[in-house]
Formats: C-alpha cells, sequence, structure tokens
C-alpha cells in the first residue's frame, strides 16, 4: 500500500487484484471498523476473494507493520521490490544485494548462485537493524528447514531435488486451488514420461517477465529454454517461490492419466487424457472469457489462446 493512500484508493487497489469485489463494501467495513487512520504503507499478503472484513484483518493488524509477508508464487523480483519497498530503499537495493552476495545466501549447491525458487514464502520479521542480505538469508535458511521437512532432498523417482522444486514452481504458476495442485503435478510427470512438450503458459509469461494469462502463438515461438511449447522437458530454474502446497503436490502427485487441464472459469479445472475432450473445454474457456473477461490461471497441451492452431 502506497504511503498516504486513501481507504477508496486502498479499496480500488484491492478490487484490481481481485482481493475483494466492492470498494464500497472495503470503505464501509474499514470505517465501521475505526480502521480508516491505521493501514499502514508497505507490501500485504492478501488472497483473492476475500471478504472486506478478512482483507481488513490483515491490513489492520499492527503485527503485520513490523513484518514482511512473502505469498506462495511470488517471483524473485516480485520479492527483491517488496524487501526495498519493506526497508524503503531504492529500487533494485535488494537485486543487487542478491547478484553480489550470492554466495552468502545459503544457497545449495545445486541452485548454481540462483535464489528463485529457495525464497520461502512466509512471514519475516523486520527490525531497525534488517538489511536486504540479512532477509533473503532468512528466506532461504527457513526453505531449507521446510525442504527437508517435506523430504525434498530425496527428490523424486528419477527427479532430483531441484528438478522436483521447478515442478513445484510449475504447479505453483498454474494452479491457485490446492485441491488441484497434485492433479497439475500428476499431468506434468506423465507429460514429461510420454517426451511431450508440457505447453505451459506460466513458463513463457516467467520469460517474458509479465503475469498475461493470454498466450499468443507468436509467443509460442519464443526462442527462449523457458518456453516449454518448444524446449523439451522442464525449463532450467523454478519460474516462482512455491509453498507448501504446491511443494506437496510435486513430491505426491495425484494418480491418474490426464495429459491436459484447463481452468475453464474460475474454481472450475477440467482434466482429461483426451485431446479432443481437452479441446472442449477450452471452447468453453473461450466462451465463458468472452462473456467475463476475467479467466484463472492454468492450462497444459496447449494455451487457450494459441491451441487452436
Amino acid at each position: 500500500m502506497p504511503q498516504g493512500a486513501s481507504l477508496t484508493r486502498i479499496g480500488q487497489i484491492l478490487q484490481r487484484s481481485q482481493v475483494v469485489a466492492s470498494v464500497k463494501a472495503f470503505t464501509d467495513a474499514a470505517a465501521g471498523a475505526g480502521l480508516a487512520d491505521r493501514i499502514q504503507p508497505g507490501t500485504y499478503a492478501l488472497h483473492r476473494r476475500m471478504s472486506a472484513g478478512a482483507a481488513l484483518a490483515v491490513l489492520g493488524d499492527p503485527a503485520n507493520a513490523n513484518a514482511l509477508t512473502v505469498p506462495e508464487g511470488w517471483r524473485a523480483l516480485q520479492v527483491y521490490a517488496a524487501v526495498d519497498q519493506r526497508l524503503a530503499l531504492p529500487a533494485g537495493t535488494t537485486q543487487r544485494a542478491a547478484e553480489q552476495h550470492a554466495t552468502e545466501l545459503g544457497l545449495p549447491d545445486y541452485a548454481a548462485g540462483n535464489p528463485e525458487g529457495l525464497l520461502f514464502p512466509a512471514t519475516y520479521s523486520v527490525t531497525g537493524e534488517t538489511t536486504p542480505l540479512s532477509l533473503l538469508q532468512q528466506m532461504v535458511h527457513h526453505g531449507a528447514g521446510e525442504f527437508t521437512t517435506a523430504g525434498l532432498d530425496e527428490g523424486s523417482g528419477r527427479l532430483t531435488a531441484y528438478q522436483v522444486l521447478v515442478v513445484a514452481s510449475l504447479v505453483q504458476g498454474e494452479s491457485d486451488n490446492p485441491e488441484d495442485m497434485a492433479k497439475v503435478a500428476r499431468v506434468v510427470y506423465n507429460r514429461l514420461a510420454k517426451q511431450l512438450p508440457l505447453q505451459l503458459d506460466s513458463t513463457i509469461n516467467y520469460a517474458l517477465g509479465r503475469t498475461t494469462l493470454h498466450t499468443s502463438v507468436t509467443d509460442t515461438q519464443l526462442d527462449s529454454p523457458y518456453n516449454t511449447y518448444r524446449a523439451p522437458g522442464l525449463p532450467p530454474t523454478p519460474i516462482d517461490n512455491p509453498g507448501h502446497d504446491a511443494l506437496a503436490a510435486a513430491l505426491n502427485p495425484a494418480p491418474g492419466d490426464w495429459l491436459y487441464f484447463v481452468t475453464v472459469r474460475p474454481g472450475d479445472t477440467r482434466f482429461t487424457d483426451s485431446e479432443e475432450q481437452h479441446r472442449k473445454n477450452v471452447d468453453e474457456f473461450n466462451a465463458y472469457q468472452a462473456q467475463h473477461g476475467s479467466p484463472a490461471p492454468g492450462v497444459a497441451g496447449g494455451s487457450p489462446s494459441a491451441s487452436s492452431r
């Protein structure tokens, strides 16, 4: 939240981010709860489709003013920007610290100095002595413990620990519903086993530094190791920082023969092993998108925007 933002401005930010449905409901609830002057500037972790009251509970909690929360699925660049903002530092300060002090972050050897995927989503304390490097070290250290507890160090089947982490990041990037994540992981593993390209839009978005849900035919021709429409197998690194649910899904995928999935509408993800059925599901997605214009993430086996080629 920016410095000096009014309740209406905060409500607009939340509505645009799909956290709350109504600016008026948010401002009315904030005024009624006496929180108009208690929301501090900074970065907050909020879920989509929260009630106004639930969002206010997070924004109005004084503890959150002394902490930085890294949500599941943030990319390293988003984490860096949030640290800069939380510590009131010039943009780019934390990224430079990560690059110049990579050997001091405590990264495992397999990361080759790249913290993507290893900045574990959680809430971290911030004091007057906190520095960008110390915050990043907290995230990496906390993640190492979480990975050990989950069993990541042992890998999964023929995949190394790092490859499983990459899969977890794909699952996180493709699904925001914990109930679907284990199925998404299974689709990834099934396509790898059959040597089919993953065709995940989230990887193209990562290569292009964007978050759009529309992938064009031109996008699928991108010359990048992260373009899973062209490059075989997994991308070379994680594409975000996955949380508990995505990690658990990558380590314990659901049983099934699915090769395709598409989120037709929010809360309705269809999984199938039939290309014909998948195309029908994609048609439903396109019809919903034409009417509502606000798709949910999630597609494998060809983008809804590009799969008709």
